[in-house]
């Protein structure tokens, strides 16, 4: 196995997380009482539980470096994720910032951002 990293977020409700993330394409790969890890291709996201948390004050978040940002935001989109500037979830679109990156934003249910990356052509290989 390679070295590798994954998030670990809060969940206030893990089958509410379940269900949400699997709007997204991910499954479901660990879940007992007190953990849970659901996986999409290369992408991992471990979480823990947090009943009390309070969504509009959480500060947890990370990255997803996308090979096809685009593809994945369509999937946000179509399963009905949408784009405003306050609550969760929601979504904010992508564009280039000042690094040179597309990125684009994803605030899940419990208050988590997920930054969407586009990995650059040059990683893609």
């Amino acid at each position: 196995m390679v070295d590798h990293a994954t998030p670990n977020l809060p969940s206030r409700n893990y089958e509410k997380t379940i269900n949400f993330y699997q709007m997204l394409g991910f499954e479901t790969s660990w879940h007992d009482a007190n953990w849970l890890i659901l996986k999409r291709g290369g992408l991992g996201l471990e979480f823990f539980r947090y009943p009390d948390l309070d969504p509009a004050t959480s500060s947890f978040g990370c990255c997803l470096r996308l090979d096809d940002l685009d593809s994945f935001y369509s999937m946000c989109t179509v399963a009905g994720i949408d784009e405003k500037s306050d609550g969760w979830p929601r979504l904010h679109p992508p564009k280039f910032e000042h690094s040179g990156m597309k990125i684009a934003y994803l605030v899940d249910p419990d208050g988590s951002l997920l930054r969407l990356v586009q990995n650059p052509k040059s990683d893609q290989n």
